[in-house]
């Protein structure tokens, strides 16, 4: 009976050691496993973490735009000479508004004043509050030289139409060695349920992507020439060896090739092309969204602008509109205010047939606004959705033969 008891006691002891060499190997491989899915991991984390509607909607909308890539690894240190670049820009040049200065200007409401609309209304008395805190910036963007800058305009929610730009035409890139960068311009949400939902969108788009420019002004159509002169400020302070910049809306198709194309052919001093409208006559139906009141903008013919969807301009030229604009009182059209600065400087801007910002043609059910042969030739056509702009982009990278291209100049 003892030795029976023996066998058993010894039996147990090595079923005890095969177990625990089991359990260890096992807790290894989870150990392993648990390490090699870290950033799913994460995202479950956080998904927790966000329980309201409002925050599941943050998961939602960064799966959609967080790349297959891992997120979540540092990124390459600097090197010595990038970082004694950045170390010197940001010891000599910074963003040095951090007040508004925004108390609304008093006025007597007689002559024409008397009718002025609301919204007019407003524009006159906060015109003088020219430059806002910047709440999202990145000056080095700028850092280098850099051939081509890319400028869009948008607005908090439309993080779809950027995240096709990043797609398609504005995607950051090297062209036979020359730097091409892309950053999106917006105001803060101009309705108070879009800021309090939106702006933490906006910011996690910011950690992932890096390439937004936001002030502290209410996006607006009236605000569009805040947009502009505090954007020609923050070029001036940041931007000394920029060649080129192409500014448009996002909501347009974009050749980035053929914009190359153009300025290595083009040998122009103070640059600004794109799809110029001239003897343009101001606007008084009021019903129209370009409406503008006599008392504002008498004469009869705006000087020669081009049109807001998408141009391109030298980046020494973007220094001088700077300065002159500071000359002028804000316009509430941000095409004509930039028209108004060139005029100051005695500059013409160029009009170029490839610069369609009013479609390739009026009609809008016609079949040659869905032409991809034509869209290969131009440089830049207004309006595409998202969807559209993704499609069309795809159409004229692919196999597709034309017959003839026109040519960029």
């Amino acid at each position: 009976m003892r030795n029976i008891l023996k066998k058993m006691h010894i039996r147990g002891k090595k079923q005890f050691k095969v177990f625990c060499l089991i359990s260890f190997v096992l807790v290894i491989t989870l150990a392993v496993l648990q390490r090699s899915s870290y950033t799913k991991q994460t995202s479950r984390n956080i998904s927790r973490r966000f329980t309201s509607p409002e925050r599941r909607s943050v998961v939602k909308f960064l799966s959609f735009l967080t790349p297959t890539g891992n997120f979540w690894r540092p990124q390459k240190p600097e090197t010595t000479a990038t970082a004694t670049i950045t170390a010197a820009t940001r010891e000599t040049k910074h963003w040095d508004v951090t007040d508004a200065n925004c108390t609304p200007s008093n006025f007597t409401r007689t002559g024409w004043l008397s009718g002025l609309e609301p919204n007019f209304e407003q524009f006159l008395r906060y015109r003088h509050c020219r430059y806002f805190p910047i709440i999202l910036n990145h000056p080095e963007k700028c850092s280098g030289h850099i051939y081509l800058l890319i400028i869009v305009k948008s607005i908090i929610t439309q993080y779809d139409r950027r995240e096709v730009i990043r797609k398609t035409w504005g995607r950051q890139m090297q062209s036979d060695g020359k730097q091409i960068k892309t950053l999106f311009l917006l105001g803060i949400s101009s309705t108070e349920h879009e800021g309090s939902h939106h702006q933490k969108l906006l910011e996690y788009e910011n950690i992932i992507y890096g390439d937004i420019l936001q002030w502290d002004f209410m996006d607006t159509f009236f605000n569009l020439t805040l947009k502009e002169v505090n954007f020609l400020r923050w070029f001036s302070t940041y931007c000394e060896n920029v060649e080129y910049i192409f500014k448009g809306d996002d909501d347009v198709f974009v050749s980035t090739e053929n914009i190359l194309e153009f300025l290595n052919a083009s040998n122009f001093q103070n640059l600004f092309v794109g799809d110029v409208l001239y003897k343009a006559k101001p606007i008084r139906k009021k019903e129209n969204k370009y409406y503008i009141p006599e008392g504002l903008y008498n004469k009869t013919y705006y000087p020669p602008y081009v049109g807001g969807g998408g141009f391109v301009m030298s980046g020494s030229l973007a220094q001088q509109l700077y300065v002159v604009s500071e000359g002028l009182e804000l316009y509430p059209i941000d095409d004509v205010f930039l028209g108004m600065c060139l005029e100051l400087l005695g500059i013409t801007p160029i009009n170029h047939c490839g610069f369609k910002t009013f479609g390739l043609v009026k009609n809008k059910s016609s079949k040659m606004n869905k032409e991809p042969c034509f869209y290969q030739s131009m440089l830049v056509v207004h309006k595409l959705l998202p969807a559209e702009l993704l499609e069309m982009w795809k159409l004229v990278h692919s196999s597709i033969n034309c017959s003839k291209k026109m040519q960029i100049l």
